[in-house]
């Protein structure tokens, strides 16, 4: 038999779990151990190079002690190709600047104005003398922390001194009327919807190729118009209501649809109650500014028997309300990428709106007038009995009933 013959018998069971270093070493090993024409033998045996083998025995003769760990580094110390980034020093400061002209660059680079996609960037580098691939950019991209980002809606205006302290006073004034089996709502308008035929953002399945025809155009269709959904949200209910208007949105609009609320869901859920608390935006048909909201308050205050309480957001801070992240969220995920060619397709799409968390919605038509500009004489608003509270009366205040209509 061979003298190599085993050894290339062992390179052949155990070569899969061998590294570039490893298998030198291994024949560097027998080819010592084998002695004189051991270094031909091993090669032919194994096909691992003579000069890779010699360069074994070199490592070997060193012991490891001097050598880096086994399990670290395969080539020595700035062996292999250099990375780009390294053989071309100015590749991240020049990409950088492409892709941050504003902060980094020039304000005047075309890309400023145009859209920053790979390939466009692949195209300025190789004409600023940096030759790379369209691949490598979007790799360069990534380790520089960059990524695809869309707008985010997080610039809120102006903030206001006594922002925090609103939200504190709101969150313990809506705790302790839980705390008492009180109801709690948030109120507000969603964004007005053009009925008809008309794109709605998102996507939905479909056959293929087969999607939705809607009108190129989004002029609003004179027969069927806008709506206009208010809804109120009962917070320790997890339930919504929604009134989708074909009017204008105005206060008595928004009151109505909290009267129709209590009418249908909130008196029976709430037999007990002698509050009924309302968080609401700050601006608005319920603004905190707005005399007709407050006056038509009072009407239904004295309707249903209740002190009205009322905590309104600071300035530019709607997007903290309840309402917008726990029902009108979800109606808007429900029928995406439909579009809302009735106020009967809507009102079902809002009713058909569910959550994990199980929420339920109630939706219902509200056809009826609300015209613009009604004057509030000054009368009708120091009837109102309202109680402001001592932190920010102006936000946060009570209607109390009386005993008569106004």
């Amino acid at each position: 038999m061979d003298a190599a013959e085993p050894t290339g018998r062992r390179f052949e069971l155990i070569g899969w779990a061998l590294d570039e270093r490893l298998r030198r070493l291994l024949a560097a090993a027998e080819a010592q151990v084998l002695g004189r024409g051991g270094i031909t033998a091993v090669a032919m045996a194994t096909g691992v190079s003579r000069r890779a083998i010699h360069a074994g025995l070199k490592e070997l003769a060193e012991r490891p002690e001097s050598l880096p760990s086994p399990f670290g580094r395969i080539r020595r110390p700035g062996a292999g190709r250099k990375k780009l980034v390294e053989r071309d020093v100015t590749l991240r400061t020049d990409l950088e600047r492409l892709v941050e002209p504003l902060t980094r660059g020039d304000p005047e680079t075309p890309l400023r104005w145009t859209c920053k996609s790979l390939r466009r960037l692949a195209e300025e580098l190789a004409a600023q003398g940096h030759p790379v691939s369209r691949t490598v950019v979007g790799e360069l991209l990534a380790d520089m922390g960059y990524s695809l980002q869309a707008n985010a809606k997080t610039l809120e205006g102006a903030g206001h001194p006594d922002r925090e302290a609103q939200f504190e006073h709101i969150n313990r004034a809506v705790q302790a009327c839980l705390a008492h089996g009180q109801p709690v709502i948030s109120v507000d308008t969603k964004k007005k919807e053009l009925i008809g035929t008309f794109k709605n953002a998102g996507r939905t399945w479909r056959a293929k190729g087969h999607p939705e025809a809607v009108n190129v155009y989004d002029f609003i269709d004179p027969a069927l118009g806008r709506a206009n959904p208010y809804g109120v949200y009962d917070v320790a209910a997890d339930e919504g209501w929604v009134s989708v208007g074909t009017d204008h949105d105005t206060a008595a609009f928004a009151v109505q649809t909290i009267r129709r609320w209590w009418q249908a869901i909130g008196q029976a859920a709430y037999p007990d109650a002698t509050d009924l608390m309302i968080t609401a935006d700050g601006g608005g048909s319920n603004g905190s500014r707005v005399r007709l909201w407050k006056v038509e308050l009072q009407r239904l205050a004295n309707e249903i028997g209740l002190t009205i309480r009322v905590c309104h957001f600071p300035p530019g801070t709607s997007k903290w309300n309840k309402i917008e992240h726990r029902l009108f969220s979800f109606i808007s995920m429900n029928w995406r990428g439909q579009p809302l060619v009735s106020h009967q397709v809507m009102i079902n799409l809002i009713a058909n709106t569910r959550t994990r968390s199980g929420l339920q919605v109630r939706a219902e038509l509200d056809s009826a007038s609300y015209p613009k500009g009604v004057k509030v004489t000054e009368e009708e608003f120091n009837a109102i009995r309202l109680e402001p509270d001592a932190f920010h009366g102006n936000w946060n205040y009570a209607i109390l009933p009386v005993s008569h209509i106004l």
